[in-house]
């Protein structure tokens, strides 16, 4: 069977971003394989699971066999992204171009570098300053330049910081809604009363799922569907509500260690922290228009994440 009878959808990269897609993709009735390093992740109604290392040709051309739609979500740890995220990027065009494969990657707001607070959209030039800003902007070239010479066709999803159901290692993840729920420090960053866009994991994936199965999103960058930027104070006042308690926010106005960031992750972040500094604030028009999307309301964001936090902290009791 080649890649154009199997309809066979290859998620590459088990994060967060990576299982809700696979999960939403078999919801929309695709074939799926999701393809790790480690292989050894809890199994998947629907989902082929397969271990893998697609930092290598050789891995990747064996990850992405038979794809029809390849999605790379792929991250790896934080300090080794300017290292390693362009190998990974050249491994994985190669392989996706031999297989006749259509490509959708995650990206990020890295590009843009610093905003002054201005509104970003598509059209927000790009002008990353720092290490792992500049290195997105030029993956991002390289992938549009890959479709526009006819290699691969590709579409890009830019999501904001995530916030959801199984986020874990975010500024709105673990270090925020396990001490809001147990009582203890809230870790927030830089200043709190700015607005900063989060993205609904539920609808990045959903917003990459769209681009798998629409042709006529490619060749582009989108951002995926993100809610009306509040303030990270009016977020977390949103949260006290639910859970009925003050929380205890602690608040760092440098990037040094704290609770889950030790010194290497910190280190690393330390020059994207302007945007902890200035308004983060994402726009979304664009895609919400051309697909027909709907932003998740933060404040169903809120209540579905809180759930499945309450739903761990019973599974480790």
């Amino acid at each position: 069977m080649n890649h154009t009878e199997s309809n066979l959808h290859v998620v590459l990269g088990s994060g967060p971003a990576g299982t809700t897609l696979a999960a939403e993709l078999v919801r929309r009735g695709h074939p799926v394989r999701l393809v790790d390093r480690s292989g050894t992740l809890t199994a998947m109604t629907g989902v082929d699971r397969v271990k893998g290392d697609v930092s290598t040709l050789e891995g990747a051309t064996a990850a992405i066999a038979g794809a029809e739609v390849v999605y790379h979500c792929v991250n790896v740890a934080y300090h080794l992204q300017v290292d390693v995220m362009p190998r990974i990027q050249q491994a994985v065009l190669d392989a996706t171009e031999a297989a006749g494969a259509r490509l959708v990657v995650l990206d990020t707001l890295y590009p843009y570098g610093e905003t002054h607070g201005d509104v970003m959209t598509e059209d927000t030039p790009w002008r990353a300053t720092t290490l792992k800003g500049r290195m997105r902007a030029e993956l991002d070239e390289k992938y549009l330049a890959a479709h526009r010479g006819g290699r691969v066709r590709v579409a890009l999803g830019r999501s904001a910081d995530f916030v959801g159901p199984g986020v874990l290692n975010s500024t709105l993840g673990a270090s925020v809604f396990l001490p809001a729920l147990t009582g203890g420090e809230v870790l927030t960053l830089g200043d709190i009363d700015l607005p900063h866009s989060y993205t609904d994991i539920r609808a990045v994936a959903a917003g990459l799922a769209t681009l798998g199965e629409s042709p006529r999103g490619d060749g582009r960058v989108w951002h995926l569907p993100t809610a009306s930027a509040l303030t990270t104070r009016e977020v977390l006042g949103m949260i006290e509500d639910r859970v009925g308690a003050a929380l205890k926010v602690v608040t760092l106005d440098e990037a040094r260690p704290f609770g889950p960031f030790d010194q290497v992750f910190m280190d690393a972040h330390a020059e994207m922290f302007y945007q902890h500094t200035e308004p983060q604030i994402m726009h979304s028009g664009a895609f919400e228009a051309a697909f027909g999307a709907i932003p998740v309301p933060m404040g169903d964001t809120l209540d579905a994440t809180l759930t499945w936090y309450r739903e761990l902290l019973t599974e480790r009791a």
